[in-house]
């Protein structure tokens, strides 16, 4: 439990983090950008000022010339043009290397530079006039880019806060059904452990009681399902590799505690197939699956279980021609508290998954289901 707290904590952090981070990247971003295009525009306008006492004053002492050049020399970023009304070139700074010698190009972007801010223009004497074009620094263009970087990291921010909201509520309910399944295993223990009791003083009197014999493999069969519970939320080991074994096994004692209406055939290679997992884990999701095909059949019916070598994995079928499901249907069943049925708290098929996907590093799903034809599930697992 402590590491269940520890780890939801950890996510948490990471998330809060990660909002830190986007909204100081927007809001950074914003205040950089609007700071930025205000200074340079108040820049424009103080040259524009300093040109225009330029022209009103006639003789200006040293110092104000010194002045006027030291705000002319001072704008060394915005980019600047101007041009008298018939277009000539008056003067122009901070252009492009490539433009900046030619004259119809200057024109040309002074016209450009029109679009993006409106020019100014200076009255002088005989009315004549010139105007002012100008255009934002090479820093605030290329930081034109940034809406686009920050749409980015918002979609970023939103995809990892939508996996980590489903890696919460999946990781809770994971804690919820491991802590359900240990309790499970807990609970079965204590009356399985008074029945091997009196199992050994009803051998006293008939040993060979046949009875007594079925009696216990009934026991064995509780002892195989409380270690299976007990193994829910732990790492278990795959030690097992006869896979035929274990599904020789499960398939034994299936068929004689199903019904005789249902036709129960398995089909498993000649050769032993070698594959690292857990005997118990695996008869446990073997065991859900026929017992969902037998529900699906209401006690009447066949069931197909085969096992397949193909290339690097082995794939296990079990196919049943009971109900089928429906697309809805098939798309949740492996929904943890999903059932189609009354009974029965639909977890058969959300651990089954588990074990198989976490535990065995595999993949479970439907591979065919049709309404009124039946359904397939298939297991598949590579191969040691």
């Amino acid at each position: 439990m402590r590491k269940s707290i520890f780890a939801r904590l950890n996510n948490w952090i990471i998330f809060v983090l990660m909002t830190i981070v986007v909204l100081t990247i927007v809001i950074a971003s914003t205040i950089l950008i609007n700071f930025l295009r205000k200074e340079e525009i108040k820049r424009v306008d103080i040259l524009v000022s300093a040109l225009k006492f330029q022209q009103e004053v006639d003789n200006p002492n040293l110092e104000v010339q010194a002045l006027l050049l030291q705000i002319y020399s001072s704008n060394t970023t915005v980019p600047v043009i101007i041009l008298d009304k018939n277009d000539n070139v008056i003067e122009h700074k901070n252009l492009p290397k490539d433009v900046e010698n030619d004259s119809a190009q200057i024109v040309a972007l002074a016209k450009k530079m029109a679009k993006s801010y409106p020019p100014i223009v200076i009255e002088i004497a005989k009315g004549d006039k010139q105007i002012v074009f100008y255009d934002n620094s090479p820093l605030l263009n290329n930081l034109r880019y940034s809406p686009y970087i920050l749409g980015f990291f918002i979609l970023c921010y939103f995809l990892f806060s939508f996996w980590f909201f489903r890696t919460i509520k999946k990781t809770d309910e994971g804690y919820l059904w491991a802590g359900l399944a240990k309790e499970t295993a807990h609970q079965i223990g204590t009356p399985l452990s008074s029945m091997i009791g009196w199992m050994e003083i009803m051998k006293l009197d008939d040993p060979e009681s046949e009875g007594i014999h079925e009696i216990e493999k009934d026991i064995d069969r509780l002892k195989t399902i409380s270690e299976r519970f007990s193994k829910i939320g732990s790492v278990p080991e795959l030690n097992d590799k006869d896979f035929n074994a274990t599904i020789q096994e499960n398939y034994d004692y299936l068929k004689t505690r199903i019904s005789r209406k249902i036709n129960f055939g398995l089909h498993l290679p000649a050769y032993t197939i070698s594959v690292p997992h857990n005997r118990i884990l695996m008869s446990w999701v073997i065991e859900n699956l026929v017992k969902n095909a037998v529900d699906a059949m209401k006690g009447e019916g066949s069931i197909s279980m085969s096992v397949i070598e193909r290339n690097k994995n082995i794939v296990v079928e079990v196919q049943d021609t009971g109900s089928g499901m429906t697309k809805q249907q098939a798309l949740n069943a492996f929904k943890p508290g999903y059932s189609t049925k009354k009974r029965g708290w639909g977890l058969g098929l959300s651990l089954a998954k588990r074990v198989i996907q976490e535990y065995h590093n595999g993949d479970i799903r439907i591979a065919q289901t049709e309404v009124g034809k039946g359904t397939t599930f298939r297991i598949t697992i590579k191969k040691a």
